[in-house]
């Protein structure tokens, strides 16, 4: 496949742009400079809050900021334009049809990934903001499949957001509270696996014995990232020890 240039549409949050980008350079294939990703990353961290807009029903701001950002892509000649942000897929149509770049679904690769993995009679867990949750996009793409779609109970979902929130703002995570609610995804909903469906639970450092059952979808989007810019991938086992 000839090589395409990368577009990151990143600050959401800023962290786990971060993340993105270095988790595709130790991703793929290069033994040289020239082997890697041509990128141009947009580190948008002003835009605003995807959660915020979602609850509020009003999407005009973010859209409107996000469309500046297409039009700078466009101009660099971007082929692919990837999004670390699972909330703001919650606009992905509108989000496409304001350019003519391809834009990867981060939701659609990432139920795809466990379709594949476990089968259509999957049980999924969801973990992500209040956002992701109350607009039901990834229990929407589960149900495709006919796979089941737990979320945690309210009290745990307010644990989650205070988690997502401690990280943005640099305050002590509870690391363990959180892979409580992992465990009793798996041990009391009988979830098969856990969608890690936020980019800042992306950047947590949970334990291998919980990470063993989650499906990072940040890892999801950085595989299809790479594949999608003509690239190899180094490592064959990448999300959450499943094999790809």
């Amino acid at each position: 496949m000839k090589q395409k240039k990368l577009g990151v549409l990143g600050g959401m949050g800023p962290a786990a742009t971060s993340l993105f980008f270095d988790r595709v350079i130790e991703n793929t294939v290069a033994n040289k400079d020239q082997d890697h990703i041509d990128m141009v990353i947009l580190n948008h961290a002003t835009i605003p809050d995807r959660t915020r807009a979602i609850l509020e029903d009003n999407k005009e701001p973010f859209l409107q900021a996000v469309k500046k950002d297409f039009e700078i892509f466009e101009a660099a000649g971007i082929d692919n334009i990837a999004i670390p942000c699972n909330t703001s897929h919650y606009f992905f149509r509108e989000m496409q049809e304001m350019t003519s770049i391809n834009i990867i679904n981060m939701i659609e690769e990432t139920v795809t990934h466990i379709r594949n993995t476990f089968g259509s009679t999957a049980k999924v867990g969801i973990l992500a903001t209040d956002g992701t949750i109350n607009t039901g996009i990834y229990q929407a793409e589960c149900h495709k499949y006919n796979m089941k779609a737990p979320i945690p109970n309210v009290h745990d979902q307010q644990k989650v957001m205070q988690t997502i929130y401690n990280f943005k703002a640099d305050q002590p995570v509870d690391v363990h509270g959180f892979e409580q609610i992992i465990a009793k995804l798996i041990e009391d909903e009988n979830c098969d696996c856990v969608i890690l469906g936020c980019t800042e639970l992306s950047c947590i450092e949970i334990s291998e014995h919980w990470k063993q059952y989650c499906v990072d979808a940040m890892q999801v989007l950085v595989n299809e990232s790479i594949i999608r810019s003509g690239k190899e991938l180094k490592k064959r086992v990448v999300v959450s020890n499943l094999p790809i």
